[in-house]
């Protein structure tokens, strides 16, 4: 076992990794402190930055920063669970996908395959550098995709893949009784259970 004494309790690592990866989870409680545009940037810019199928970047962005006109449009969308710890988010962030595009030398529209995969590829790569710059991020999927479809003005052809939740981790006693115990970095599954050579060899 990894015998590193900087990793969060329980995040040991079977094999030698960047700590980065350990150091990054999904806090809910945030501080609600103002983020900058500059810095919400830089997490931007290492998204710009993921691998892409066919260099496609079917990866799109909506912001909204808390205390601006934008900000009730997307949490508003959320889900009344999430919304009862996201309101001290400093940022939400809507993550698309493009699912068409013209490939190059083509004239016609194809449909993207790896959208949504490549758009995970752009969320990782956002919330890693988030966290190199000491802040937290958190992948939300509970919210109401057609109403913010419609107050965001999402075409068709775009998914709305999640929301995440970007802040400066908080107290945890600022959260509901129910999240405080919750509120810890997760386990991961053995590579055991994750990893196969060869065939599809997995438990249950």
């Amino acid at each position: 076992m990894n015998a590193r004494t900087d990793l969060p309790p329980g995040r040991d690592t079977t094999h030698p990794i960047d700590p980065l990866f350990t150091r990054r989870w999904s806090p809910r409680a945030f501080t609600g402190e103002t983020i900058d545009r500059d810095t919400l940037d830089s997490f931007f810019e290492a998204a710009r930055w993921a691998p892409s199928g066919y260099n496609a970047q079917p990866w799109r962005f909506v912001f909204a920063r808390r205390d601006t006109p934008a900000w009730s449009r997307v949490f508003d969308a959320l889900s009344p669970y999430n919304q009862g710890w996201a309101g001290r988010a400093s940022a939400l962030v809507v993550v698309l996908s493009r699912t068409m595009w013209v490939p190059p030398g083509k004239t016609d529209l194809v449909a993207v395959s790896t959208h949504s995969f490549d758009a995970g590829a752009a969320w990782a790569s956002f919330a890693f550098q988030a966290t190199l710059a000491g802040w937290h991020t958190h992948g939300i999927g509970g919210f109401d995709r057609e109403r913010l479809r419609n107050d965001l003005g999402v075409p068709a052809d775009h998914a709305l893949e999640a929301v995440i939740a970007v802040g400066r981790q908080g107290d945890k006693s600022m959260l509901p009784e129910a999240l405080q115990a919750r509120e810890s970095p997760s386990l991961r599954r053995p590579l055991s259970e994750l990893v196969a050579e060869g065939r599809f060899s997995f438990p249950d």
